[in-house]
């Protein structure tokens, strides 16, 4: 990991670990053994000193056994994603492959997690936030964004519109009018516009003919 990497973290780390409060933390670590504990302050300090697995791991099997702690559990993840979704700009000015690794980690959420086989509704507005700010005429120019961008509307595309169409309406014209007007795009990035143009106007699915000339174009 790249020393610059390696600071943002650990600042973000202090800032979840402050947003948390010194009581709140006082009563997670409790509920750790001491080995535990170690790992979750060197965390704290230092990111990459620490096999993040396996403290996750810890952290989610604590919250299985103890009620006390579930909350607690609960509110220091929350404090962590908060920040990384809060600080997405900086994210993205420093590394564009730890924001697209950011808007993946958010959709996976909001793909995964369900509530009565429904989206978590409060993950709706972020999730169109990312997605509309890889729509951007300085991130379509960017293949790796648009790469993340479509993948991600393959994966959630059809869950945000039931929820919220008239933001995916939006975001459409968002990349109807870069595919159209806009002229530094590259050729792979015009054609996975126009394949995400055609994937939703067919109800988010591909024919087989089209499924094979976007992605044999691709291939080729």
């Amino acid at each position: 990991m790249r020393s610059g990497q390696s600071h943002a973290i650990r600042k973000r780390m202090k800032q979840a670990r402050g947003s948390f409060g010194v009581r709140g933390m006082d009563s997670a670590w409790t509920a750790f053994d001491v080995v535990t504990q170690t790992m979750l302050q060197k965390a704290f300090d230092d990111p990459k000193t620490v096999d993040l697995e396996k403290l996750s791991n810890a952290i989610v099997d604590q919250s299985l056994k103890d009620l006390s702690f579930c909350k607690d559990a609960g509110r220091m993840c929350y404090a962590v994603v908060q920040q990384e979704f809060t600080a997405r700009e900086q994210t993205r000015n420093r590394s564009v492959r730890e924001w697209v690794c950011l808007v993946t980690f958010i959709c996976s959420i909001f793909d995964y997690i369900k509530v009565n086989n429904a989206p978590l509704v409060a993950l709706v507005d972020p999730v169109y936030d990312c997605l509309y700010r890889l729509a951007q005429p300085d991130a379509l120019i960017n293949e790796e964004e648009v790469d993340c961008l479509v993948v991600q509307l393959h994966r959630v595309g059809e869950q945000l519109e039931q929820t919220n169409s008239q933001r995916m309406n939006q975001l459409f014209y968002l990349l109807r009018d870069g595919f159209l007007l806009q002229e530094d795009l590259s050729s792979m990035t015009r054609l996975l516009l126009l394949e995400i143009l055609e994937f939703r106007a067919s109800g988010w699915t591909l024919t087989d003919t089209a499924h094979k000339y976007y992605y044999s174009e691709v291939a080729d």
